[in-house]
């Protein structure tokens, strides 16, 4: 809007246009008018504005369009809306502000029913039961998060991030760039089933290597999130009766995904050396290991364990998933290689994540395996995903040429490494039992004594402001594994460490008595 004088309008002409902009956007609300009913066009729309209100289709917040841009917007007459209006301000639905417009009556919008007589409300309701699909794992337990976990004072949720240490202005250059020449045409194309190549060779280069694998550009598929690689695999390499080996405890949410696509679970003990692998791994078509970090109890796999496993599955031609579960966070001592850079690991399929410590909310991960294998997950990925944003994947890209990814890890692992020290001191003094945490991860698993339900201690926790996770879940038998629960770190402030530990403490110590 500019005046005869080709001058800006002023600061309140600007806003009544945003505001005129808004409304013009709320009457796209769909609203049906049949010039062939015998009813009157005033009523219908006064009734089809009605449904809207009651439905919540129009923001009471904002004014009701004026009858001149709603009459534009229909093709009816301004009379034609006028008399509309007229008889909602009459039921007392809508109300006029001066030099405002009509708004909704908020008074009147409780209780409100349709002008129809409530023909909506008695419209025949959908069985959905008919047409839902039973679900495979019904009844298996899940791992359940507190929603509101950040308005708590002692977060030790598992998962989650400081906001304070995401790099922000590293993220920020790179989606900016990622928008301009010559990387434009990679963030917006329909890449249809192929990955940005930067991206993979980003990966091949500088990411991969640091675990010890070697890869080329085949043998890697872009996912969304490591959890989407193992939805890929469990609907490519399993079959309904496949019979997967899985950590006991474990990752709940993969034992879920493996289910649903018709496995049969055959849970295996885990010591303070990682897997104990059985004596024949005869029957198991495949393994699922986290073996960096294993998850929940973070303890790593032993090298003599992992050679093992890696002849055992070669031996009854057995496939192997290695989930690289916070691979990059470890305190002491030296990271172990990935079991995928051993020799002799053609079964092994790589699962890893760009975003697990960076952002769990981006959702980008990575697989690595043969090429064969990628080939066909990446056609399935083509029509369940089609690909994912080639925007997040070139601007991932450039974070990681710039080196700014290599920084970030750098300075995360120190700041964790400061948190993982300060709990663990805390809870040596502050529990009655004794606490050995593995150097490594962004959580500290713990088993109380024989009787601590870690249910109702993770409920009276929340009740002091304390988020814990309750780590039955994590088992095959959850009664009988009550006594453990996790505590994670990544994303409560240092500072609320040791205050957070003792205000759980006194919580166990009430439930004790």
């Amino acid at each position: 809007m500019i005046s005869a004088g080709g001058r800006e309008p002023d600061r309140q002409a600007r806003a009544q246009a945003q505001v005129s902009a808004v409304a013009s956007a709320v009457v796209r609300t769909p609203i049906s008018i049949n010039e062939d009913s015998t009813a009157p066009l005033y009523r219908q729309l006064r009734e089809a504005l009605e449904h809207q209100i009651i439905s919540g289709g129009l923001n009471p917040e904002l004014p009701l369009p004026s009858s001149r841009e709603l009459a534009r917007e229909l093709g009816l007459s301004r009379n034609t809306v006028n008399a509309a209006y007229q008889e909602l301000q009459a039921q007392g639905i809508i109300e006029p502000h001066a030099r405002r417009g009509f708004f909704v009556n908020l008074q009147m919008l409780q209780g409100a029913a349709p002008a129809d007589g409530g023909t909506a409300a008695r419209a025949e309701k959908v069985d959905w039961s008919r047409h839902l699909g039973r679900r495979l794992d019904a009844g298996m337990p899940e791992i359940t998060k507190v929603r509101d976990w950040v308005s708590y004072p002692y977060p030790f949720v598992a998962g989650q991030v400081d906001e304070k240490d995401f790099p922000r202005l590293g993220w920020s250059k790179a989606l900016r760039d990622a928008l301009d020449p010559p990387h434009l045409h990679y963030s917006l194309r329909d890449g249809v089933d192929e990955d940005d190549p930067l991206l993979v060779r980003m990966l091949c280069q500088q990411v991969l290597p640091a675990r010890g694998i070697e890869a080329a550009p085949e043998n890697v598929l872009i996912t969304s999130g490591s959890q989407q690689g193992l939805d890929l695999l469990a609907h490519t390499i399993m079959e309904p009766g496949t019979v997967v080996g899985v950590e006991d405890p474990g990752y709940t949410d993969a034992r879920h995904t493996f289910v649903r696509a018709g496995a049969q679970l055959r849970p295996l003990p885990v010591d303070d050396a990682g897997l104990v692998p059985p004596e024949r791994l005869d029957g198991i078509g495949l393994l699922y290991l986290t073996p960096s970090h294993h998850s929940p109890t973070n303890v790593t796999l032993s090298g003599a364990r992992r050679h093992q496993i890696l002849a055992d599955a070669r031996a009854a031609d057995a496939l192997i998933i290695e989930d690289d579960y916070d691979s990059e966070f470890r305190y002491r001592g030296k990271p172990t290689p990935a079991l995928k850079a051993l020799p002799n690991s053609e079964r092994v399929i790589y699962l890893g994540s760009f975003t697990k410590f960076l952002a769990p909310g981006l959702r980008l991960g990575y697989l690595v395996a043969d090429a064969e294998l990628v080939a066909e997950l990446r056609n399935q990925r083509r029509y369940r995903l089609r690909h994912i944003s080639g925007h997040l994947q070139r601007a991932m890209a450039l974070l990681i040429e710039s080196g700014q990814y290599r920084r970030t890890i750098r300075r995360r692992r120190t700041q964790l490494q400061r948190k993982w020290t300060v709990l663990t001191e805390a809870l040596d003094e502050v529990l009655p039992w004794n606490v050995n945490a593995p150097p490594g991860g962004v959580s500290i698993w713990l088993r109380g004594p024989a009787g601590l339900d870690c249910v109702r201690l993770a409920e009276k926790a929340l009740e002091a402001g304390v988020v814990i996770e309750r780590g039955d879940v994590f088992f095959a038998d959850p009664l009988a594994n009550r006594e453990c629960f996790r505590l994670g770190f990544a994303a409560i402030d240092i500072a609320d460490i040791r205050p957070g530990v003792e205000r759980l403490g006194k919580v166990i110590a009430e439930l004790a008595d």
